[in-house]
């Protein structure tokens, strides 16, 4: 026997009441944008001054980001120019107990260098460190403090030194034992007057007559910061036995071939050297990735507290457009009463009211964000500086300016959509 489906009335009703709520819902979102674009041509002079405080406030979140990106660049540059990658391997302390109570301390020594060498990965190069004081002789009676340096030749590597003029020694000097010396720059002009003057002098220290073949500055200044100050004098490191009398190495630096593998190297070398020497003995690793990670830390503590700063404009722009909508809410109450009259409801008044106001908020950020990102990426194409672009700022100017004509834009919505529609059509 065959079965009819017979449609069930209400369900058809029901079905056609969600298509034109839809419609009608549809209809009226279309109109009240319409309307807000017809409300900002018919004054568009106030309105663009209004939009103005939000302009400024979106460009200067961005650009404040892209200041703070700049000096947080320049910062870890400076620092990283120093050496991220590089160890430094200090004896600390604890002293070997010999005959007749002498004590003797337990310094590094080439093996514990070369035996890291061998079996750490990732060290390109690296150097021992001999320090003396004494004064050098010029001849004719003129002498001169200085800090004598005894390096290897890959020390220039390891610390990233800049040879003005002259040269570097190399490992021929190094086996050779030669008698030379490199002098830094503030010493070099202070003796000879000058870079190039200064080379092939000669300087005697400890009735050792030394050759000076080059002249050399760090990378940065360091301001007293590191092993090497103006009086600064490198010598052989085999040449600079003979005048501290002793192998025994205070410090030693490693260079490795990424700042990565600082870390996990830094551990390595610290647990190889304590055990090729007593228990008692200190020896601690030096590196500048805790300094790196701080700044890193600190610059962007900073710079979110500038874009907070920066916000603040934002806010001050959504108290103008709170204001100037209060006053477009006065100068159209006899169109608002007019629309109730029609049939509009208190939450379309209210909407088109608040799409204004976000309309002007988010439009303003628009162009603020355009300027913010124009300047850096302007200079950067203009110029030789590369300026880093903050892009994660422009979302959030334009987010916080949606945001500002929401909060800022509820109350003279409100005020609109609770206006009487008796008294609005009196009102002239």
């Amino acid at each position: 026997m065959a079965t009819t489906i017979v449609p069930k009335p209400e369900l058809e009703e029901k079905s056609f009441d969600s298509t034109l709520a839809s419609a009608h819902s549809t209809m009226i979102f279309s109109e009240v944008f319409s309307l807000a674009m017809d409300s900002f041509c018919a004054s568009k002079a106030r309105f663009l001054l209004t939009m103005l405080g939000m302009v400024i406030g979106s460009a200067s979140i961005i650009l404040v980001v892209t200041v703070g990106m700049t000096g947080k660049q320049y910062t870890l540059d400076t620092i990283s120019s120093l050496g991220p990658n590089k160890i430094e391997m200090q004896y600390r302390g604890g002293s070997i107990i010999g005959p007749g109570n002498t004590t003797t301390q337990d310094s590094m020594t080439r093996e514990d260098m070369e035996a890291v060498y061998d079996s750490v990965p990732g060290i390109v190069a690296y150097s021992p460190l001999l320090e003396d004081h004494d004064r050098i002789s010029l001849g004719g009676g003129i002498t001169n403090d200085t800090m004598l340096l005894g390096v290897s030749p890959q020390y220039q590597q390891v610390r990233g030194l800049i040879v003005l003029a002259g040269r570097f020694f190399d490992g021929q000097d190094a086996d050779s034992h030669a008698k030379v010396a490199v002098l830094n720059q503030p010493l070099a002009i202070k003796l000879f007057g000058s870079e190039q003057a200064a080379v092939d002098r000669d300087v005697s220290i400890k009735g050792i007559s030394l050759t000076i073949i080059g002249v050399f500055k760090e990378s940065i200044d360091t301001y007293g910061t590191s092993e090497i100050n103006d009086q600064t004098i490198l010598i052989p490191y085999e040449v600079a036995r003979y005048f501290t009398g002793t192998d025994n190495i205070k410090e030693i630096f490693f260079k490795m071939a990424d700042s990565s593998m600082v870390a996990p190297g830094a551990i390595e070398i610290t647990n190889l050297i304590q055990r090729r020497h007593r228990p008692t003995s200190v020896y601690h690793a030096e590196t500048l990735i805790g300094i790196l990670n701080t700044m890193n830390k600190v610059a962007n503590y900073l710079t979110w507290m500038l874009v907070i700063v920066a916000a603040i404009t934002l806010v001050v722009g959504g108290v103008g457009i709170m204001n100037s909508m209060l006053a477009n809410v006065q100068s159209r109450t006899h169109e608002i009463g007019i629309r109730k009259a029609l049939g509009a409801t208190r939450r379309e008044i209210r909407l088109q009211f608040l799409t204004e106001a976000v309309f002007l908020s988010f439009a303003g950020g628009i162009v603020g964000t355009i300027v913010g990102l124009g300047i850096p990426i302007t200079v950067g194409l203009l110029s030789q500086y590369k300026i880093p672009v903050g892009w994660l700022a422009a979302p959030i100017a334009l987010a916080t300016s949606v945001i500002v004509g929401v909060i800022f834009g509820t109350v003279p919505a409100n005020r609109a959509a609770r206006l009487n529609p008796v008294e609005t059509l009196k009102y002239e």
